[in-house]
């Protein structure tokens, strides 16, 4: 380890982290240990990961020459503020937390201002089992100098995507909503398929009509879809609604389906252009001509 490292939060992430590099003479604050029902425990796992515990964030980043945030996303900038009050200029300050561009750009302002050197890193897997080689997307006007310093600290997968604040940020938000839509999704269809009885269909009938292929020809194919046959398929997903409404599973995500399929279906893009990027264009030009 080059430089002394901190820790802020000490969830999860940092817990996994931690164990597998067995950062020595590393120091850590989380907020738990504030309150008595779970200083103890807390205690323990810092022990239990060979790293030091503080009391308080200023001695966690005193001295550091990194620091890593990772705590909730609720809590990122108040942890970045809290850490402008002790940050010694030009240490750099790895945000990995799961937040929005708009909130990142708006910690690196904070630090910044405090004199270190704000760097967004986002973590784009889930961090067991994968671990120390969990894939890190970093962007910021310091991201080679800290995809070298994390290199360092054992993270064996991280990547620079650019010199903007917000960017490796952007990547994972806006990946979320597939990754995590289709979770929801997945939700929705079979406790769903489950109270109807008809799971084991359900399953027959997607692994036969599913069938793998890129993601930009996937997105291709799917905005052509909605495009020529939104308002058909709009229409039938209410009816989507009513049964699901009726089997009292829920139906957020479908509702949200019949809207989204209605709008670019009512542009009337009947002979879309070919390529996602055209395709994409169209659907741009349309809706701003009908604003």
């Amino acid at each position: 380890m080059e430089k002394m490292l901190g820790l802020i939060g000490f969830g999860e992430a940092g817990r996994t982290f931690a164990s597998a590099a067995r950062w020595s003479g590393a120091r850590v604050y989380d907020r738990l240990t504030d309150d008595p029902a779970t200083r103890n425990a807390k205690w323990a796992e810092y022990t239990a990961a060979g790293i030091d515990g503080c009391d308080n964030m200023v001695d966690a980043i005193r001295g550091a020459g990194i620091i890593l945030s990772l705590v909730t996303a609720d809590e990122a900038l108040v942890a970045a503020r809290e850490a402008a009050a002790s940050i010694a200029p030009g240490t750099l300050y790895c945000d990995m937390n799961s937040v929005a561009p708009d909130t990142k750009r708006a910690a690196a302002k904070i630090i910044e201002a405090a004199g270190g050197a704000y760097v967004d890193v986002a973590v784009m897997a889930p961090v067991e089992p994968a671990r120390l080689s969990v894939p890190l997307l970093i962007s910021g006007a310091r991201a080679d100098e800290a995809l070298a310093a994390l290199a360092a600290l054992g993270f064996a997968k991280g990547r620079v995507v650019g010199s903007e604040i917000g960017r490796a940020s952007a990547i994972k938000m806006i990946r979320s909503v597939m990754v995590k839509g289709i979770e929801t999704l997945t939700a929705e269809c079979f406790l769903a398929a489950e109270a109807a009885g008809v799971s084991d269909e359900v399953l027959a009938s997607l692994d036969a009509s599913e069938k793998a292929r890129p993601w930009g020809e996937r997105a291709d194919y799917n905005l052509d879809r909605m495009m020529v046959h939104g308002l058909r398929r709009a229409a039938e997903m209410e009816e989507v609604v009513k049964t699901l409404d009726a089997l009292g599973t829920g139906s957020a995500m479908t509702r949200s389906t019949v809207e989204r399929q209605r709008a670019i279906g009512a542009l009337g893009l009947m002979q879309p252009d070919a390529g996602l990027p055209a395709k994409i264009g169209q659907i741009h030009r349309n809706r701003n001509q009908a604003a």
